[in-house]
């Protein structure tokens, strides 16, 4: 019995069915079949990475130590509250110059008019200063000279520098040194007494021993 023949027709797969010829739309659909699994893992496989990177970022960032509150030193301590009231500040005792039952409270020479003569009844006063100052070699005072308002500014400036340069000399006379002494002439413009009349300008002829 002679072997049977099997016929392959073109086109057909050898069980006689007809195969279909490959295309190029199928090499691409099976280039696309091929590719999109790879992409789909890819994108399975960076979902769960971002997830895990955000979760050890969140645990980092709870799990970080608070700073701790620094101590309270006593340099920053508030300041204690008081309840008291304010005193008011009390006077600064200058000298002896200042108490009124002292000989040295009376710092004041009157001068007749257009003179710069220093008159007898103030020559114990002015040795009073003079003994004081010679014994406080540290202290130093000002002589003042004022005149009245009669006559010119220029004028009773020049007066009042005599008369307190005739105390000065008197003062160093009697044992004061001159580095305590210093003068300096006011003229008119500080009268004692604002008036116009003789009782004013009596109280406005003057030197004033300024401590």
């Amino acid at each position: 019995m002679e072997p049977s023949l099997r016929l392959t027709t073109p086109g057909t797969n050898g069980t006689g069915l007809a195969q279909r010829p490959h295309l190029a739309s199928d090499r691409i659909m099976d280039a696309r079949v091929t590719r999109s699994p790879a992409h789909g893992t890819r994108r399975r496989l960076a979902a769960p990475g971002l997830m895990c990177l955000a979760a050890v970022l969140a645990a980092g960032c709870a799990s970080a130590p608070k700073p701790a509150p620094e101590p309270v030193g006593a340099g920053t301590r508030p300041a204690p509250t008081t309840t008291r009231g304010l005193e008011s500040p009390r006077p600064v005792y200058a000298g002896p110059w200042e108490d009124p039952s002292n000989p040295l409270y009376n710092r004041t020479i009157y001068f007749d008019y257009d003179t710069a003569e220093i008159k007898p009844e103030y020559v114990p006063l002015l040795q009073t200063h003079a003994r004081y100052l010679g014994t406080n070699t540290g202290t130093r005072v000002t002589l003042e000279g004022h005149t009245d308002e009669r006559g010119t500014r220029e004028y009773n400036l020049a007066l009042g520098d005599q008369r307190a340069e005739a105390v000065r000399r008197f003062m160093i006379a009697d044992g004061v040194v001159p580095d305590q002494l210093a003068t300096l002439s006011y003229g008119e413009e500080r009268p004692a007494d604002p008036g116009h009349g003789e009782q004013a300008w009596r109280s406005n002829r003057r030197v004033i021993i300024q401590y």
